[in-house]
């Protein structure tokens, strides 16, 4: 299931036999979600001298067929940056990928950002990135960096930024308190940031979520299930402040590392907006000895959960509601490789009506991993 790499300057139209037109799907119409196909980005792909890999992001411009891929390079292999590109899909197949353009992402002086060795406290981690239509604009995430050691503290915090389609900056949001960087332990977690963003309200607002439970709120997921909640952020474009938070519990750890005590991890890169205030929620779970990713689906109900703004920790605290969550696919089942999934977006509509998903994986700009572009369908009850 794993096809050739083709890539080219010019946009290419996608195939009659689907159509980009996009309308919101309700999540009662969701049955199940089938698997189609698997596309795989060449390691160390070369585009216009930049390498191609830590795709950590996908979107979709609908009205121009045009998808857009956001890179997690801190500027230490290339510059930070994106690219666009055109996804062309035959008969429930990905065919071809066409990078059409690599944008440079620019901070508010109109210059590209430092890497970590030219200046640590400017450097950004960029991880989700989402097409603003009623601008024609790209809104962006970086996670900031929290290193904490005997030697030497470096804290810088997650921001979220608006740009053009040229990378320059534009605007940035006003993050609320509990996601500043801070010594102690309070507030997020090192690369457990602002991982997941998705539009809702019309573009009205915007939906972030912090990867991994900020310190106050409890612990990190492990293997068995131990109140690991993490918080989503609702914000206003209008007002680019925080207007609600909301808990969420993930899966405990899919597998025991090995050795025993090796590394191993649960949060959510990525969301997606349904409608009737309920998302498709990706948690992704890695386990060191264990090469693939367990990657989950769930469907995600927001509307009895409580808005915990004003609630500063949910360690041994019962007084709120949490998102109501159930399970839609578990792709440990569909006996294929799954590695490093970070980014969700809608492809286009299939021959047969039914709407469809891109999920792409983060290669880490490592040889043993792999940039997957997973086509998925929704198949209605």
């Amino acid at each position: 299931m794993v096809k050739t790499f083709l890539f080219g300057a010019l946009i290419l139209a996608f195939s009659a036999c689907v159509s980009v037109k996009q309308q919101p799907i309700l999540s009662g119409q969701i049955g199940e979600i089938k698997l189609l196909d698997i596309y795989e980005i060449p390691y160390n792909l070369s585009f216009k001298s930049t390498t191609v890999g830590g795709l950590s992001g996908i979107d979709i411009d609908e009205k121009n067929n045009q998808y857009y891929f956001i890179c997690d390079d801190r500027s230490a292999i290339n510059p930070a940056r994106f690219y666009a590109a055109t996804i062309r899909i035959n008969n429930k197949k990905i065919d071809t990928v066409f990078f059409n353009d690599m944008v440079i992402l620019k901070d508010e002086k109109n210059q590209p950002y430092p890497s970590f060795k030219e200046n640590p406290t400017r450097t950004v981690d960029p991880e989700a990135m989402r097409f603003y239509p009623n601008k024609n604009q790209l809104v962006w995430s970086s996670e900031g960096e929290r290193i904490v050691s005997e030697k030497d503290t470096l804290l810088s915090n997650p921001a979220i930024y608006i740009m053009d389609q040229q990378g320059n900056w534009k605007d940035s949001f006003w993050l609320p308190s509990n996601l500043y960087m801070r010594a102690t332990e309070k507030g997020p977690r090192q690369n457990g940031v602002l991982e997941g963003m998705a539009f809702f309200d019309g573009y009205k607002k915007l939906m972030v979520n912090v990867e991994e439970p900020l310190y106050e709120d409890g612990p990190k997921a492990d293997l068995t299930a131990n109140n690991a909640f993490i918080r989503f952020f609702e914000f206003s474009m209008h007002s680019k402040k925080n207007t609600a938070q909301y808990a969420y519990e993930l899966d405990p750890v899919a597998h025991q590392p090995n050795p025993i005590n090796g590394f191993r991890v649960n949060g959510i890169p990525d969301m997606l907006y349904l409608g009737n205030q309920q998302w498709l929620v990706i948690e992704r779970s890695f386990s060191t000895g264990r090469l693939p990713c367990t990657i989950k689906i769930f469907l995600a109900d927001f509307s009895n959960a409580t808005n915990i703004v004003v609630i500063n920790s949910l360690k041994n605290n019962q007084n709120f509601i949490p998102v109501k969550k159930q399970l839609l696919l578990n792709m440990d089942a569909l006996g294929v490789f799954t590695d490093n999934i970070e980014g969700i977006c809608w492809g286009p509509i299939l021959s047969n009506g039914n709407r469809s998903l891109l999920l792409i994986a983060d290669n880490n700009f490592k040889s043993f991993q792999k940039s997957q572009l997973f086509l998925l369908e929704i198949n209605p009850k």
